[in-house]
């Protein structure tokens, strides 16, 4: 077996070209999940049921079906349907682009809506409370207190959903999408060489995952900053009964 680099270096720039398309499937439907995320997470953390059915619902089936699954169902399904054929959705709907996108937007905003509902009910109920005792309408609540809180909970959950995302991108390939995968699976049908262009393609996935990774850990430290403060150093001559023991531990 001979290793052939010549062939990574000539058909490299095709691979960046694939990697593009991955990481605007998986920006474009990972705002669009948190779209829709945010208003099934609060409808999840309702205390009434009838509010709380059709999001559960919806959660479990994208939760319970493989992605790949969805995908097919997006893309060769709705094209049964002459209804749909005849309507104004079908030239976004025969598009493979498009139907990887609203799958991919469909199932990651399942995941993100149950990372935001446990988050949303991670809040303590005191910053609630303190909310309500200032006046705060239940909207503005919802937009200065629960959902900055819960976003900076669920931040570190939420990375770990965009690198899947970014690995379930792959299957775009599926439906001949010339995503990364989808360019390496072409070049190898060209050359032969599917170790080489494989392992070419996982160091660009491990690229993009280490950029990722860089900007939630940034991101992570700006909406979570009080956990990084120190206090200062408590006085050695203070008074027994102005110490707080809490401070003290830190």
């Amino acid at each position: 077996m001979t290793w052939e680099w010549d062939v990574i270096w000539k058909y490299f720039p095709q691979l960046l070209e694939g990697a593009w398309l991955t990481m605007e499937l998986v920006l474009i439907s990972g705002l669009i999940g948190i779209a829709l995320a945010i208003p099934l997470a609060l409808m999840r953390a309702s205390k009434l049921p009838w509010i709380k059915a059709l999001p559960f619902t919806y959660i479990y089936f994208f939760r319970g079906t493989p992605l790949l699954v969805q995908i097919f169902l997006v893309y060769y399904g709705a094209s049964q349907f002459e209804v749909v054929r005849e309507s104004f959705l079908w030239p976004v709907l025969k598009q493979p682009y498009w139907c990887a996108i609203i799958a991919f937007s469909l199932n990651t905003a399942a995941y993100s809506a149950e990372l935001f509902r446990s988050a949303i009910q991670a809040i303590p109920v005191g910053e609630v409370e303190a909310a309500e005792a200032m006046g705060m309408s239940k909207n503005v609540q919802i937009r200065r207190i629960i959902m900055p809180r819960a976003f900076g909970i669920a931040l570190p959950a939420y990375g770990n959903e965009v690198i899947l995302m970014l690995k379930g991108s792959a299957l775009a390939s599926t439906i001949t999408l010339l995503d990364l995968t989808g360019m390496a699976r072409t070049i190898i049908a060209r050359t032969y060489t599917p170790l080489e262009m494989f392992l070419a393609a996982g160091v660009v996935y491990l690229a993009i995952s280490a950029l990722i990774i860089a900007l939630f850990r940034f991101m992570e430290y700006r909406f979570n900053r009080y956990q990084y403060y120190h206090h200062a150093d408590t006085p050695v001559d203070l008074d027994p009964q102005l110490r707080d023991a809490h401070i003290d531990q830190k």
